[in-house]
């Protein structure tokens, strides 16, 4: 189910995203609720992987340094 909602846009990204829905043969509204929902998406997915890294550090779970020190060594080497 959809549900209306209202976007102001700069003049100047209004006539991009006009341009890029009449070169995609796409709506104005299909562009702008694909866009929405990666953006969504992409941060939902950010923000769920810092908490899992907020979790981890509460709970004391961090690289030694001797890990640390490897995984330098390793990627210093790989280049």
């Amino acid at each position: 189910m959809t549900a209306p909602f209202t976007v102001r846009l700069e003049e100047e990204t209004l006539s991009a995203l006009d341009t890029l829905a009449e070169k995609t043969e796409r709506s104005r509204n299909w562009l702008v609720a694909r866009a929405i929902e990666s953006y969504v998406s992409l941060n939902a997915w950010q923000v769920a992987k810092i908490e899992e890294g907020i979790a981890a550090a509460d709970r004391g779970d961090f690289v030694t340094d001797e890990e640390m020190a490897e995984l330098r060594a390793r990627l210093t080497r790989d280049r």
